[in-house]
């Protein structure tokens, strides 16, 4: 039994990851499509079908994908091996039996906007959001701020509202709603938690895109939480990712900061659909009709083609 073999994780090539895939931009060809629902187990391949946009499907197939080529590479667990389940939350989780692994590896995905990200970490807590800014369906922008008001704190709506142009109030406000998601995603709560009890001081005020910050600190119920990391990239212009990192596991020392990441360094590599596949094992067979029923899909309701700056 390959179980035998595995080494522990302490003896496996173990490291932060952070990935990518731009799926709004795939255009997927009918043998890539095909190949791609052939690669997820059978409810997964189900789930997906039942999409009523091809922008909505492409999403979840980029999630699904990206869980398991981590899983191949991180845990060397064959693809074809893989069973993925979700929490009663509704959070992807592995289901494989792991005995004799000391280490657990928690990852986590998101998508919105044109891209579908993962994070992962060896011996923390882990979530992760990504939003892309743009404009709110119907109404202005304050409008839509006074349906959210309720979701951020006094001094959060301060620092939304101190920026000089609307445009850049929304992306402030973005910004804070993916630190909220991905701290709510770290500690698997799902929704009814009062997004009211975190308040998050942002530092620096503006990303430069590509780059890693870590500077932003967050409050629950009025006290800083000193074993939070709070990781922050702009993967573009317009997509904002935050990464919540819980205290590393067996951190001893109760008032040593956890250690933080250089700022300078590019926190996510974006994938191709060849990198998503390039271990991949089959599961199913090929089933031509998946291909007609994506293509019989209008990509994205119509509001959000123009749903933007």
């Amino acid at each position: 039994m390959f179980w035998r073999a595995m080494a522990s994780l302490e003896q496996l090539a173990m490291e932060s990851v952070r990935w990518a895939f731009a799926y709004s931009s795939w255009g997927p060809c009918r043998e890539d499509w095909l190949l791609a629902m052939r690669l997820v187990q059978p409810e997964e391949k189900e789930r997906i079908g039942q999409f009523v946009f091809a922008r909505d499907a492409k999403a979840a197939m980029a999630g699904r994908l990206l869980m398991r080529k981590l899983i191949v590479e991180k845990l060397n667990i064959p693809w074809n091996v893989i069973v993925l389940e979700r929490t009663s939350k509704g959070k992807p989780v592995l289901a494989n039996d792991l005995r004799g692994i000391h280490s657990p590896f928690n990852f986590n995905i998101s998508h919105q906007g044109n891209f579908a990200v993962l994070a992962a970490e060896p011996n923390r807590q882990v979530g992760i959001d990504v939003m892309k800014t743009s404009l709110p369906g119907s109404g202005s922008i304050p409008d839509f701020f006074r349906i959210m008001k309720r979701q951020f704190t006094e001094e959060e709506w301060r620092a939304i509202t101190s920026m000089r142009n609307e445009w850049l109030q929304l992306e402030m406000f973005h910004r804070h709603w993916t630190l909220k998601e991905s701290f709510i995603k770290a500690i698997g709560v799902g929704i009814g938690f009062d997004l009211q009890r975190i308040e998050f001081n942002v530092s620096p005020a503006q990303l430069e895109v590509g780059r890693t910050y870590n500077e932003t600190i967050m409050l629950l119920d009025g006290e800083e939480e000193k074993d939070w990391t709070f990781e922050e990239t702009r993967l573009d212009d317009c997509h904002h990712v935050a990464v919540a990192l819980g205290k590393p596991e067996g951190f001893k020392e109760q008032h040593a900061e956890v250690p933080r990441k250089d700022v300078t360094q590019t926190a996510f590599t974006v994938l191709a659909f060849d990198d998503l596949v390039a271990s991949a094992v089959p599961l199913t067979p090929e089933d031509p009709a998946c291909w007609d029923n994506f293509c019989s899909r209008q990509d994205s309701p119509a509001r959000q083609s123009s749903n933007s700056r």
